[in-house]
C-alpha cells in the first residue's frame, strides 16, 4: 500500500482503509522511514501492575500459568514461566 501511487483517498479506496491510515502510515514511512505499523499505545494501566510479588508469594506458578491458559486462551508473560 506504501509504494502505490495516487492521492491518500485514491490509495485508500483502492485498499479499503481509511484516509487516515494511509496519511499516518506515509507519514510514518516520511519521518521515520520505518514501513512496519508502530507499536500500539492505549494508555490503558495493566489490571495487576504492581501486584507480581503478591502474585507469586500467594500462588505457585503452575497455578497462575494453568488459570491464565485456560480463563485468557493466552500464555503468561515471563515473569511466571
Amino acid at each position: 500500500m506504501l509504494s502505490a501511487r495516487g492521492s491518500i483517498a485514491e490509495v485508500a479506496t483502492r485498499f479499503r482503509v481509511s484516509n487516515s491510515y494511509v496519511a499516518r502510515a506515509r507519514s510514518r514511512r516520511r519521518r521515520l522511514g520505518n514501513d512496519t505499523p508502530d507499536v500500539q499505545h492505549n494508555h490503558v494501566p495493566l489490571k495487576l501492575n504492581g501486584l507480581e510479588e503478591v502474585l507469586a508469594r500467594t500462588y505457585k506458578p503452575s497455578t497462575i500459568k494453568r488459570w491464565n491458559n485456560c480463563a485468557n486462551g493466552c500464555k503468561p508473560s515471563m515473569a511466571f514461566r
